[in-house]
């Protein structure tokens, strides 16, 4: 396959610089991280070439593998490793981790697979952990703006498994799991990027 075959997102081009600011703080002590839903494999190019201090690590359900691969074998970084199959309602997870990224993924999935990555992240990772969570979320049972409003009916229209969450109640599923909102960052195009730590 050729350069022009890979998968592109546009999205992914549009906020890729404001979460590598954020990330840029919330991973500056971290050594190895595991991103949850690489998609199109632009968001790992981008972290790994910018974060050189972290070993970065890519996973997705196996179909989206190839395109991935396709943006690693153009990067050519060592710090930047092969996509790992993972469905996170599987019953192994990869271990070793001490960082966990993920965009775009918790309104694609039904609410019991939210709720099994979360209870999954906040078993996977040691005591002082950081999981970063980017996307669109519901505050006081609101939408935040029209566009995600429009958006979610779209995502329900498609799959009514799928939706917005509330952030009240992710944020219930990670303190579960032990995980502690370090900060809520604003982030364009009415999206947040949640930042949790794992506590005892």
């Amino acid at each position: 396959m050729n350069n022009q075959a890979k998968p592109f997102s546009q999205a992914c081009e549009n906020n890729k610089a404001p979460i590598l600011e954020v990330l840029r703080q919330a991973f500056h002590n971290r050594t190895r991280v595991l991103e949850i839903g690489s998609g199109t494999g632009q968001h790992a190019v981008h972290f790994a070439a910018e974060l050189r201090h972290l070993e970065w690590h890519t996973s997705d359900l196996t179909e989206n593998h190839p395109g991935i691969r396709l943006w690693l074998a153009e990067a050519q970084l060592t710090n930047l490793h092969p996509p790992i199959e993972l469905d996170v309602t599987q019953r192994h997870w990869p271990q070793g981790f001490d960082a966990v990224f993920t965009a775009n993924t918790t309104h694609i999935m039904s609410w019991e697979a939210v709720i099994e990555m979360i209870g999954r992240i906040g078993e996977v990772l040691p005591e002082g952990g950081v999981f970063c969570q980017y996307g669109p979320f519901n505050y006081g049972g609101r939408y935040t703006s029209e566009s995600n409003a429009r958006f979610d009916i779209w995502l329900k229209q498609i799959e009514p498994s799928q939706g917005i969450r509330d952030f009240e109640a992710v944020e219930a599923l990670a303190r579960q799991a032990g995980l502690e909102l370090l900060a809520d960052h604003e982030m364009p195009a009415n999206n947040r990027l949640l930042e949790w730590i794992k506590r005892r």
